[in-house]
């Protein structure tokens, strides 16, 4: 079962909020096998009172009322194992953030070198590992989706709508070409404005594509032929 990752991010200015959201997310977007959630807040206590647990935790250390070093304290005296880096214009609280466990420590302005480093420590300390799947960005969250879930998928308008195995239809916003290129070769398109997952194919007549539960989708007469060729050389690989 894939697992969201959840992840805060504590900062007391809204420019640094999506600066770190910006990062976080190209990060993440690189990767295919973590869903992921961000929540935003603007202090320390805003972040308690939330009584959440999260993945990881971007803390601000200096911030008006309760600092970030302090919230990170109450974190911990509470039980919560939430992975800490902390984002700070001072280079001298290093050594405090070892009082509380930190995995991290960005200085400011970021870097996008050293955010990656620091984000490649936090992913291997969780133990993530890659799978066959695609992720899809849905505003501020994304959807991991297994490819071999994926029936198909089509284009309607600016959209595309991903069909799978189980009835569940998730939609979002990508241009076929660009989808087309982040699956593997197990995804034939068949037409303009479809992709099918050749595991579920079960025939072509008559202009369409036969999918399990009396589903059909469209095939262009001039790639009837190509869709054979590539049906046949499928099967082939799954038996070799």
């Amino acid at each position: 079962m894939i697992m969201m990752f959840e992840i805060a991010v504590c900062d007391d200015e809204p420019v640094m909020r999506e600066e770190l959201f910006g990062y976080f997310t190209e990060y993440m977007d690189q990767r295919l096998d973590k869903a992921y959630r961000i929540s935003s807040f603007e202090s320390g206590e805003s972040l308690l009172k939330s009584g959440r647990e999260f993945d990881l935790i971007f803390l601000d250390i200096q911030m008006e009322q309760m600092d970030g070093m302090e919230t990170a304290r109450r974190l911990r005296q509470r039980g919560s194992r939430s992975r800490l880096v902390f984002v700070t214009v001072l280079k001298e609280w290093v050594f405090e953030a070892f009082e509380v466990e930190a995995c991290g420590y960005l200085v400011k302005p970021l870097e996008a070198e050293e955010f990656r480093k620091t984000m490649d420590r936090v992913c291997r300390d969780m133990g993530t590992k890659h799978e066959e799947s695609l992720l899809v960005r849905r505003g501020n969250q994304s959807q991991v989706i297994l490819l071999c879930k994926i029936v198909y998928c089509e284009v309607q308008g600016r959209k595309i709508y991903i069909h799978q195995k189980n009835g569940e239809v998730v939609d979002f916003y990508e241009r076929l070409e660009n989808l087309r290129r982040r699956v593997d070769g197990r995804f034939f398109q068949c037409h303009r404005s479809y992709l099918v997952n050749l595991d579920f194919v079960r025939g072509c007549e008559a202009g369409q594509v036969l999918l399990p539960q009396g589903e059909r989708i469209p095939v262009s007469r001039l790639r009837e032929r190509e869709l054979t060729q590539a049906l046949l050389k499928h099967m082939k690989a799954r038996v070799l």
